[in-house]
């Protein structure tokens, strides 16, 4: 664990061209969005992709994870340097930690945020790894690994 941890530490942080820094500001926009609605206006839907076998109250869930990502993209846009790297990393494994939350929507019929048909819900599974991909690209964490 600690040789990982250093290992990141280390990753060195590479030059992102303009394009790269309009996606993480919009990516980073996403999430503050998202987060609030966490809090405030689709809390309600938010619960629904809560699976059932998490051990705590669905609300508390979607409130702690609303933080999170408000925490995670305010910190997308404004990182610099190896946080820059960093954050790409832990967006990329916020997006893998919440999957099986779109899986239970999906596997469980579930209507929120305008996902209303198996159809939706299972086009929205493939797009999780696209946003992982796109946070680790506009970051240059995808780089900076390459180069490790």
């Amino acid at each position: 664990m600690e040789t990982t941890r250093r290992s990141l530490a280390q990753l060195p942080a590479p030059k992102t061209t303009p394009l790269q820094d309009v996606a993480r500001c919009l990516l980073g926009s996403f999430m503050v969005t998202a987060g609030t609605g966490h809090l405030t206006f689709v809390r309600q839907d938010f619960q629904a992709q809560v699976p059932d076998f998490v051990p705590f109250n669905k609300d508390t869930v979607v409130l702690l994870s609303g933080v999170v990502e408000i925490g995670l993209g305010l910190a997308l846009i404004f990182s610099q340097g190896p946080n820059r790297v960093r954050m790409g990393l832990g967006l990329a494994a916020f997006y893998a930690a919440v999957f099986p939350g779109n899986i239970h929507q999906y596997t469980h019929h579930l209507s929120a945020f305008g996902l209303d048909t198996d159809g939706k819900r299972l086009g929205r599974l493939f797009m999780q790894p696209v946003l992982m991909g796109v946070a680790l690209w506009a970051t240059g964490a995808l780089k900076a690994l390459r180069k490790k």
